[in-house]
């Protein structure tokens, strides 16, 4: 398995980024994808996670309004939609996965770094 992370980069605080996630592997339709992000000296936290088989979304409060998660199948793809960006969105961005079909995923395990068996490089995002 291969993810592959790219659209980070520098905005002003309201503006947006669209983050990607290039995923390998012949299992990806039975995958719980998920971005997570973290600022230097901080932990590692989850944005949003998305369940590939039926779609079912997960947003963290923090960014929920802002945020969205969505995929493309036909290029085994997810995306995080970042608008009105602020100061403290700032940090490396990571996509990560792990294999969940057919258990149903919780809130707290798709939000969950230690939920994921496959990690991204990451992106870095900064927001002044």
């Amino acid at each position: 398995v291969q993810l592959v992370e790219s659209g980070g980069g520098s905005v002003q605080a309201g503006g947006s980024l669209r983050l990607s996630c290039a995923a390998s592997g012949s299992t990806y339709g039975s995958w719980c994808m998920g971005w997570f992000r973290q600022a230097p000296g901080k932990e590692r936290e989850g944005a949003a996670a998305i369940v590939i088989r039926d779609g079912r979304t997960y947003t963290a409060d923090a960014v929920k309004g802002r945020f969205t998660i969505s995929q493309d199948n036909t290029k085994n793809t997810v995306f995080l939609q970042m608008n009105n960006l602020k100061p403290e969105d700032s940090g490396m961005y990571y996509c990560a996965a792990v294999g969940v079909f057919p258990l149903y995923v919780s809130f707290s395990e798709a939000l969950g770094s230690p939920f994921y068996s496959y990690w991204g490089q990451g992106t870095q995002v900064t927001v002044s």
